[in-house]
């Protein structure tokens, strides 16, 4: 993944730049997409997960190795003989000592027990479950941010659309002034003009006030400072967002997304906790030993040495392995039943976002058309009010045509770059098409 030194170059001097009160940050939709990726609370929380398993799997690991320690010591003894030897013996004093002992050496033990191999599997199969996750919190991310960015190229179309319909509400209405200045036009055909306009006034204010709290919420999604502005670089492209592959299929996304593949690395793990829990009842071996040097004194100490193996039988443990074998049974259940609801969840998800990709294209065509020909009939009653044809009711209600036309292009537009990016979603290819 490349990320553009426009990012790096904020990232680096964003301290001294918010200090100093720091021009808008301009971010194209690929560029929200990448600091989401760095910033992300989700994204940042699903890495320490994955980290956090790693070393899981590393103390799993550490109990199949042996274990050595080393140490010195040193102790004073004074011994009771009659406690000793349960009587006293005539002629011996009572007690001996005390004596000081001196020792130092090291010390070992190995355990042989093959349900510590099968931890050591489950815990690198959750490493596997941890990396799922984290494209799980990925793709989500990006979905967030790039649903909240299109939002926010649809509020600033908005703003445009409004601006222009308040540009073209002012010349009506001067033109209306103008007719009845000079005695052509009527008092009412000048204050409908002006009701129109402080309408698209309204409308302005509105869409002005969407789009700032639209950039507050992809701020937050960022994680950028409060205090820095955020400005849309996309404009000039606006609703150009990534295409997706035509042949999707449903059996590729079910490869492709990573909540089933954190499902089936959590059945192996499940399915290595079980084997670990039969074999709990089979004979467990265990071998440790010390070796040191002893003596009273430096001078007179001597190697001294226990080796030991052992063997531990399970007779009875009270229900436990019982227990625990139905606890991962149980489990595995619960995942069958995940994973059957998750392959439906994606298959509507795919099957709905492909119908309503299929559905925008033919809205967007609509939409395109009702704008054309609405501008026509703004058009047209505009000229027959001018010449004294018709009064301006045709004008106000062609405006209102006009405004509802945009409306439905833009939502038209908005919706087919959504669409778009449920497909991607559904398909798992988020990260890999607004990331790249």
């Amino acid at each position: 993944m490349t990320i553009k030194p426009r990012i790096l170059a904020w990232l680096a001097l964003a301290p001294c730049a918010l200090a100093q009160d720091a021009a808008p940050l301009k971010l194209t939709l690929h560029d929200a997409v990448v600091l989401a990726m760095r910033q992300s609370p989700q994204v940042i929380l699903a890495n320490l997960n994955v980290a956090q398993s790693t070393q899981d799997s590393r103390v799993a690991r550490s109990g199949l190795l042996p274990q050595v320690g080393a140490g010195i010591g040193q102790s004073v003894q004074r011994l009771n003989i009659d406690a000793l030897f349960g009587s006293p013996f005539p002629g011996i004093a009572q007690h001996i000592g005390p004596f000081w002992v001196a020792q130092g050496g090291i010390r070992f033990s190995a355990p042989l027990d093959l349900t510590l191999w099968r931890r050591y599997r489950a815990a690198q199969t959750g490493i596997t479950a941890a990396q799922a996750q984290e494209m799980t919190a990925r793709e989500e991310s990006v979905l967030l941010v790039v649903s909240q960015y299109l939002g926010c190229q649809r509020a600033a179309a908005n703003v445009q659309a409004a601006q222009a319909r308040q540009s073209l509400a002012q010349a009506l209405y001067d033109q209306a002034a103008d007719l009845q200045q000079h005695g052509v036009g009527t008092g009412i055909d000048t204050l409908r003009a002006n009701v129109q306009l402080q309408n698209e006034k309204q409308r302005v204010l509105v869409s002005l006030t969407e789009l700032e709290t639209g950039l507050f919420g992809l701020g937050r999604l960022l994680s950028v400072d409060p205090k820095q502005k955020i400005e849309l670089a996309d404009q000039v492209q606006f609703f150009e967002t990534p295409d997706v592959s035509g042949d999707q299929t449903l059996e590729h996304a079910y490869g492709t997304r990573p909540e089933l593949r954190q499902i089936a690395a959590r059945t192996a793990q499940t399915e290595l906790n079980l084997k670990a829990a039969s074999e709990e009842r089979l004979p467990k071996v265990t071998v440790s030993g010390n070796w040191s040097e002893q003596g009273l004194t430096p001078a007179s100490a001597i190697p001294v040495y226990q080796y030991q193996a052992s063997l531990e039988v399970p007779l009875f443990t009270g229900g436990r392995i019982a227990a625990e074998r139905t606890k991962q049974e149980i489990a595995l259940r619960e995942l069958k039943q995940q994973e059957r609801a998750a392959r439906d969840s994606i298959a509507l998800e795919v099957k709905t976002a492909i119908a309503q990709l299929a559905a925008a294209r033919n809205e967007v065509t609509v939409a395109n058309l009702g704008v054309d020909l609405a501008r026509q009939e703004v058009d047209q009653a505009r000229d027959r009010f001018k010449a004294g044809v018709a009064n301006n009711i045709e004008v106000v209600n062609a405006q209102n045509e006009l405004a509802r036309a945009n409306d439905n292009q833009i939502a038209a537009l908005y919706g087919y770059n959504q669409a778009r990016a449920d497909l991607a979603h559904a398909a798992g290819q988020m990260e890999a098409l607004y990331a790249r």
